[in-house]
């Protein structure tokens, strides 16, 4: 079952941006007055109450036209960095000035996720390359490292960064990996019951977590062993999209074909699950922010969706504008950011607390 990379192969280049800084000014801030929901979950829920903010601030900034943002990252100096799927480029946003500039990351290039690592770097996951991607901040170098030949097209998706600095991966087409980067070891699994690995999270005590989106499960990834637990959601064929932990290590699960969210909790082996409001609700993406407060993307809705493991209820943000399509969610203190893949805009809710 296990593929060792045998060959390790490191193309590091420097990549002369083509693309000249682009400002566009932001749409005007918005104070909003969104809708609450509350909702009967399918069991009782005993999270803690974080403080809830009093208003919100909601906020669109365009990126050049044909980009088609996937994911984005909030960096901690201010910038906020996005993958250009369709450009085949790694952007970068000043949402002070709303000036844009892209950075070509090679021939066949297709990202799909972006975090920024310990190092401060953006890291991103290339399907188009078959590749982890490393961009400079400041030299805009790029450095690709190629997962070994003998794993096939994996379609990469998403990555995390544990406590130990070791970046883990996932493909679609049915793996899972971790690298490395200060010996350059990289190491590709085949997932169990194949394709499907989609979203993928590290928890505070050290545990990775990945959901299937193809079967339905979430995956527990033990770090020193790198075997995988299923995990089966009480929802038959749910479609587990995207996974988050929050500060006590639950992981939150987006589920696609269900159009709920569930939590797992690892100290007593427990789910809950509850269905987002709508007639048609998807669940794409989900994010916990740093007072614990869940955030999700709803396709069917059009949607930003806030839910608060405390009260049980939404609060929804429809998205500016239509078709978003938001695939994927992160953020810093205070911040919401997304990137709308249909739109080629990002988008940030602001929160301001009591």
């Amino acid at each position: 079952m296990l593929r060792l990379n045998l060959i390790f192969i490191v193309i590091a280049f420097l990549v002369g941006c083509t693309n000249t800084p682009t400002k566009t000014a932001p749409l005007t801030e918005t104070i909003i007055e969104p809708s609450e929901v509350s909702t009967t979950p399918n069991v009782e829920s005993t999270a803690e109450n974080p403080t809830s903010p009093t208003s919100y601030t909601i906020q669109e900034y365009p990126v050049p036209v044909g980009s088609h943002p996937h994911d984005v990252a909030p960096a901690p100096d201010g910038m906020v960095w996005y993958t250009a799927q369709a450009s085949g480029e790694l952007g970068r946003l000043d949402p002070t000035t709303g000036e844009t500039h892209q950075i070509p990351l090679g021939s066949g290039s297709a990202p799909h996720g972006v975090i920024i690592g310990l190092d401060g770097a953006p890291w991103i996951t290339d399907g188009g390359l078959n590749a982890i991607v490393r961009v400079d901040p400041k030299t805009e170098e790029v450095q690709v490292f190629l997962l070994p030949a003998n794993s096939g097209n994996a379609n990469l998706n998403t990555a995390a960064f544990d406590s130990n600095g070791i970046l883990w991966f996932t493909g679609q087409n049915g793996i899972y990996g971790r690298f490395e980067p200060a010996t350059g070891n990289m190491q590709v699994f085949d997932a169990p019951r194949g394709r499907g690995p989609y979203g993928i999270t590290t928890t505070p005590d050290g545990m990775i977590y990945y959901a299937s989106l193809a079967n339905s499960y979430v995956g527990q990834i033990d770090p020193q062993t790198s075997m995988v637990t299923i995990l089966e959601p009480p929802t038959p064929g749910q479609g587990a999209r995207r996974v988050w932990s929050d500060s006590a290590g639950r992981v939150w699960v987006s589920e696609w074909d269900a159009g709920q969210v569930a939590v797992y909790n690892p100290k007593d082996d427990s789910w809950k699950e509850w269905k987002l409001p709508g007639d048609h609700p998807q669940a794409y993406a989900v994010y916990v922010d740093d007072r614990d407060i869940v955030w999700l993307s709803d396709f069917g809705g059009d949607a930003l969706v806030r839910f608060d493991p405390t009260s049980e209820a939404f609060t929804v943000f429809q998205l500016p504008s239509r078709s978003g399509q938001v695939r994927q969610i992160l953020g810093r203190p205070g911040e919401i950011w997304a990137a709308e893949s249909g739109a080629d805009k990002l988008i940030v809710i602001r929160t301001e607390a009591q």
